[in-house]
């Protein structure tokens, strides 16, 4: 009887002292869109998307002036059928661009910031627009982090 009541209060402790532990969580926090601002990556892939955004709009300029040179409704009718066709075509791609390029730099400052969770022995990582008081600003250390790799 003696070991259940010595087994039970060095459970209740040892719970106790944990619930402690887990009080003093530190949590991290960065400012993503800082992050952003100074990863080169990522600023490379939004010139890349940049320029696909005015390869496409110099495509419409270009289909325009062809448009207007058209003399009968029927050219006229086809040329439009093809030019949505190929404008479909061309921004399904660079959509399509825009998301494989977000997915990547988001999956790099996720492994980039886990990295520095676990070297400042932080419990998690948020962003900073849900931190409202606290936490730790890690936001320069996963920009070093990523000029790195």
């Amino acid at each position: 009887m003696k070991r259940i009541k010595l087994m039970a209060l060095l459970l209740t402790a040892g719970l106790t002292f944990g619930t402690a532990l887990q009080a003093n969580a530190e949590v991290g926090y960065i400012n993503y869109q800082k992050v952003l601002e100074n990863y080169p990556a990522a600023q490379q892939a939004i010139k890349e998307i940049d320029a696909k955004t005015l390869e496409i709009q110099q495509f419409m300029v270009d289909k325009e002036r062809q448009y207007k040179s058209l003399d009968t409704p029927l050219k006229k009718q086809n040329f439009e059928n093809q030019t949505a066709n190929e404008l479909k075509a061309k921004q399904e791609a660079m959509y399509k661009l825009q998301n494989d390029k977000q997915t990547q730099i988001l999956t790099q400052v996720q492994n980039a910031a886990k990295s520095i969770m676990v070297t400042q022995k932080l419990d998690a990582v948020l962003s900073d627009e849900v931190v409202f008081v606290g936490g730790v600003d890690i936001t320069e250390l996963v920009i070093q982090k990523l000029k790195g790799m």
